[in-house]
């Protein structure tokens, strides 16, 4: 969305961090890395209007077969090589395109190229999804299982408590290329949405992303179909198959009437209810600092998960027990985090950062784990107050470890450092008390989920968005919490006669972040520079606050 109680449940907040490898190691890339990361020309062509899923699960075999639709735009004539994204050891066995198979081959493990012949420019989604270019990619396999989902993904087959058939997919990082035929590339989502139609036993219900379109049995076999019309990810695309009951309950948002959907296991139906009384409050909180939930169109879900829990848009997935907490441990370690379902709450937070707002390449993972990261600050805050709020915020910190940069290398599919989460928070802290004003900081937050409404970012644009908006440029703190390990030292001392001195110390050349003393009310701005610099006035000089609020050390030296 690691280590066993609070130092390691913390490192393993989510997915990523499983995927921090010999952290002080060089790493290398593969050919494979390259063409499932980056744009390469067989990508950049096209753009994917729409993805319409079918998929047959065969649970006794672990198997598959299904097909996949791909509507999209091209800025292309003629005939051109497509690449489709299939991970081993799925298989294509044909593509159809208006009414005639068309040639293709493997390049790669996970890679394959498309002969389209033909091919006319079409641009823009005005006029829906149905006119454009298709293709349909026609498939079968065993796809690979995941071994400790979320975090090392793939097709999860459980039986639940009673013995019965539990299917789902966790796949981000690892692709949604594991299971069905797409451009796996975080950059390019279907404007149009998506479709998941999924046949299975009729004993079983199968849950997909947005609203049940159609219900169908015969032969002993149930059709469910699912539709989303806003853009999604291609990873949060996930069918849940399974013993399943519902119930459905509305909220009055920022944009009217939210459908709500509950979906769990039967026997968990009624601590499920209890349990669940979270999500209104939840989303009150985060429309108030975020913005508007960002899929009206499609509703909100949750959805019992055979593992812990993903961000999967308008699907979320829950698998905590039904506990508060992080399994009913607290993160942060300062007793906050258990007045709340952690899965609930940061699963959920992802509907703005991950979800509404996506970043291009997964190296700019930040965007999504920072801010979500952040949303439980927020949550606490709503809930208990802002002191509340901060107290979460500091404890979390513990889980930082500052062994690589929290962005990762772009072009070839690699996240950065798991500190991405705290250290993502932490940072964000400190720019709400570098602007001194909630108010303004707010609207900072909902400026980004308003201006960047359903599209893919960059880190850049993002920092500048918040250096714009906060009227500071801020490009050396971003550079330095996001793209350096150090974090920086606020030395100090006082002379004789009382006069104090700081300086910055272990940080990149430039940095220049002011400090803010606040005691009840703004009582000093101080600028710290590399040189000593004299503190006008030493009274409201307080080093404990300084460490609570700002995400850096303060230190007593000697006198210089």
């Amino acid at each position: 969305m690691k280590k066993i109680i609070l130092s390691c449940i913390t490192a393993c907040l989510c997915f990523a961090q499983s995927q921090a490898q010999l952290l002080n190691a060089k790493e290398t890339f593969t050919h494979t890395d390259t063409l499932r990361g980056s744009l390469n020309p067989e990508r950049t062509w096209w753009d994917v209007v729409r993805y319409d899923i079918t998929v047959k699960p065969d649970f006794d075999s672990k198997t598959i077969a299904g097909a996949v639709t791909i509507f999209y735009n091209s800025t292309a004539t003629g005939n051109k090589t497509m690449q489709i994204d299939l991970q081993e050891p799925m298989i294509i066995d044909s593509i159809i395109q208006q009414n005639k198979k068309v040639e293709f081959k493997k390049i790669d493990v996970n890679a394959w190229h498309v002969m389209v012949k033909n091919q006319s420019a079409t641009t823009g989604a005005a006029d829906g999804f149905a006119k454009k270019p298709s293709l349909t990619v026609f498939y079968h396999g065993k796809p690979r299982e995941a071994v400790r989902p979320p975090w090392d993904g793939g097709w999860i087959w459980k039986k639940d408590a009673q013995g019965r058939p539990w299917m789902s997919v966790a796949c981000q990082g690892l692709g949604a290329s594991v299971w069905y035929p797409c451009k796996d590339h975080q950059s390019d989502e279907p404007d149009n949405g998506a479709s998941l139609t999924m046949i299975v036993p009729d004993t079983l219900v199968a849950v997909g992303n947005g609203r049940l379109k159609n219900r169908s049995a015969s032969n002993s076999l149930a059709t469910y179909s699912w539709e989303v019309t806003n853009p999604i990810n291609n990873y949060n695309i996930i069918p849940y198959i399974g013993k399943y009951v519902n119930w459905n309950d509305t909220l009055q948002g920022e944009k009217g009437i939210l459908d709500l959907g509950f979906w769990v296991l039967d026997y968990n139906l009624e601590k499920a209810k209890k349990q669940f009384e979270q999500v209104k409050p939840m989303i009150h909180c985060f429309e108030y600092w975020y913005g508007p939930y960002p899929f009206y169109e499609d509703s909100y879900k949750l959805v019992e998960a055979p593992h812990l829990g993903m961000e999967h848009q308008s699907a979320v997935a829950y698998g905590n027990g039904f506990v508060n907490g992080y399994k009913g441990y607290d993160l942060s370690g300062t007793g906050w985090g258990k007045k709340w379902d952690y899965i609930i709450v940061h699963e959920s937070g992802h509907e703005w950062f991950a979800n509404n707002v996506t970043t291009k390449d997964i190296a700019d993972m930040w965007v999504h784990e920072g801010f979500t990261c952040y949303s439980e600050t927020l949550y606490t805050t709503c809930q208990s107050g802002v002191e509340a709020g901060n107290e979460y915020n500091y404890g979390l910190r513990k889980g930082i470890e500052n062994k690589t940069p929290v962005i990762g290398q772009y072009g070839v599919n690699k996240e950065g450092s798991g500190d991405m989460y705290s250290k993502g928070s932490a940072m964000l802290n400190t720019i709400r008390y570098l602007v001194n004003d909630d108010e303004k900081f707010r609207q900072i937050l909902r400026g980004l989920n308003k201006t960047f409404y359903h599209q893919t970012v960059t880190s850049k644009q993002v920092e500048e968005f918040i250096s714009k908006q906060s009227g500071m440029d801020l490009s050396k703190v971003f550079d330095q919490y996001l793209r350096d390990t150090k974090i920086p030292v606020l030395e100090y001392y006082y002379t004789a006669d009382n006069k104090l001195f700081v300086r910055w110390n272990n940080c990149i050349a430039g940095f220049n972040m002011p400090l803010y003393i606040i005691d009840g009310r703004v009582k000093q701005t101080i600028k710290p520079t590399a040189k000593w610099t004299a503190v006008n006035d030493a009274s409201s000089f307080n080093p404990d606050y300084l460490n609570k609020y700002y995400y850096i050390t303060v230190k007593k030296v000697d006198a210089q």
